[in-house]
């Protein structure tokens, strides 16, 4: 695995053109991807989509109206549809009208039909602020991740600079005859022990830099830096927030609840819409009509325009269709939609439960991220003290190489233990506020 990683970082560093550099700033992170993220486009599109279903719905409320223009031409022995007259000669009829339909009453239908939609629309908004939120908080993630690794590379190159140090004085006290040949190669050993370090740390922060540039859909990691704060030091005097406290804020905030929410309502409506098919439908119909036929044009000399007016024809008609049986289709849509407002319960049941889950791990990380830093600054502190004291003694000779060594890997570890726990533990308090709505910041 790592050799396959290692493979990435040359085609990762290379500078492609068109790629300014730039100090990014984990709010300039989160608002590059919210502006260019593919996913999160993709839930905008739909998210406009039930948004016109949502205006259609509105104007079905409104009449249609048609209108119609038709031309023939018949040769031989025909009814003229004009005057229903046969005929049997060249004849050419125009036709034209207007038709108008509007549903006055159809079980609430429309309505029902308009409140379904407006719900999609909540819902489908809500679909692009989860993924906006979830991709906030892989960025913040990755984000840290680099600040972590940064701080760790850090600890190894210092620890480096301490042992090349010890190495010339070494080899001086060497060359004088004043230590053995094996305190030299063995201080030499650690020198290149600690250089494999280092190694290891700058190609894990390339990989972090990598991973943060392809959450973020850039070409290239050349050029790409993030602005490292003064201080990342976590808060350990405020007391971490309650898991009750965290989910109530959690079912007013997340999408992925209103989501949830919003789909049970939609279900709801489209319930109230079937029930609708079983009530009788009041509708109002209009037409209008007129032609032209060469037939009588031929007859009675009746030119183009007096015919056009002399033709017309005005309806008006009202009506009522009374459902009474349609093959049970209607009883089994109620029946099917009741049973998805019954799943969509349990889905908003389901969401809530694994939300409080979720958040009773995270609250539970927290606290055990919390005490695993404040063992690991106490172990660093004490291990700072013992390698000093060490020091002092291998200076002067009375320790060997073996146990330099010993005590400076032993402080390199508890660093690097007191770096990770201390990322752990921001890390950790930011899913919290995360889950409560508190924007992840530095």
């Amino acid at each position: 695995m790592k050799i396959k990683y290692l493979l990435l970082i040359p085609i990762a560093l290379i500078q492609l053109p068109g790629f300014s550099q730039k100090t990014w700033t984990l709010e300039d992170c989160i608002t590059y991807a919210h502006d260019n993220n593919l996913q999160i486009k993709r839930q905008q599109l739909q998210a406009e989509i039930a948004d016109n279903n949502y205006f259609q719905s509105y104007l079905n409320i409104a009449p249609d109206i048609n209108a119609h223009m038709g031309f023939s031409y018949n040769d031989g022995y025909a009814i003229d549809p004009l005057t229903n007259n046969f005929i049997d000669n060249e004849t050419r009829n125009d036709n034209y009208s207007v038709t108008t339909n509007l549903n006055i009453f159809n079980g609430l239908q429309i309505y029902n039909n308009i409140k379904k939609n407006q719900y999609n629309t909540l819902a489908s908004i809500q679909n692009v602020e989860k993924e906006k939120i979830e991709l906030t908080l892989e960025i913040s993630t990755a984000y840290l991740v680099i600040l972590f690794q940064k701080e760790l590379l850090e600890v190894n190159k210092n620890q480096l600079s301490v042992t090349e140090l010890q190495v010339d004085r070494t080899s001086k006290l060497y060359e004088a005859g004043s230590v053995a040949k094996g305190d030299l190669l063995e201080i030499k050993s650690q020198l290149a022990n600690e250089k494999l370090n280092v190694t290891n740390a700058q190609n894990e922060l390339n990989l972090a830099y990598l991973n943060l540039t392809q959450l973020l859909d850039l070409d290239s990691v050349g050029g790409f830096n993030i602005l490292i704060p003064d201080t990342v030091q976590p808060d350990i005097y405020t007391s971490i927030v309650s898991a009750n406290e965290i989910y109530a804020d959690a079912l007013e905030y997340l999408p992925h609840i209103k989501r949830a929410e919003y789909a049970l309502e939609s279900y709801k409506r489209d319930l109230a819409i079937q029930r609708g098919k079983r009530s009788p439908q009041l509708y109002l119909s209009g037409n209008w009509r007129t032609g032209y036929s060469s037939n009588l044009k031929d007859q009675f000399d009746q030119n183009y325009q007096d015919q056009i007016s002399g033709n017309e024809n005005r309806t008006v008609s009202a009506g009522i269709v009374i459902p009474i049986f349609n093959n049970w289709q209607v009883n089994n849509s109620i029946s099917n939609a009741k049973i998805m407002v019954s799943d969509a319960e349990l889905q908003l049941d389901l969401t809530k439960q694994d939300l409080y889950k979720q958040i009773q791990q995270a609250h539970n990380d927290a606290v055990s991220a919390k005490e695993k830093y404040l063992a690991a600054s106490e172990a660093a502190n004490s291990y700072r003290e013992s390698f000093k004291y060490t020091e002092q003694k291998f200076n002067v000779g009375i320790v060997n190489s073996v146990e330099y060594n010993i005590a400076k890997n032993n402080l390199t570890k508890a660093e690097s233990d007191l770096a990770q726990a201390k990322y752990e533990y921001i890390f950790q308090t930011k899913i919290l506020d995360f889950y409560r709505g508190i924007p992840i910041t530095l």
